[in-house]
């Protein structure tokens, strides 16, 4: 699990929100926690799921 968070502001249509929260709380997860699992759902496809491994190393820190 990561150690620091980052905030993400975003602008999104009221009634797209709306529905987005409506859908979470059926599923039991917190808008954050989705939107937070398609981001990494997202840089998975992107780079396969070792791309922790990859960001993360320390040769990248540069």
């Amino acid at each position: 699990m990561e150690q620091r968070t980052a905030r993400l502001t975003l602008l999104i249509d009221p009634k797209k929100k709306a529905t987005f929260e409506r859908l979470c709380s059926e599923d039991d997860v917190t808008p954050s926690q989705m939107v937070r699992k398609l981001i990494r759902d997202y840089i998975e496809s992107k780079l396969g799921e070792d791309w922790r491994a990859e960001v993360f190393s320390p040769e990248r820190k540069k």
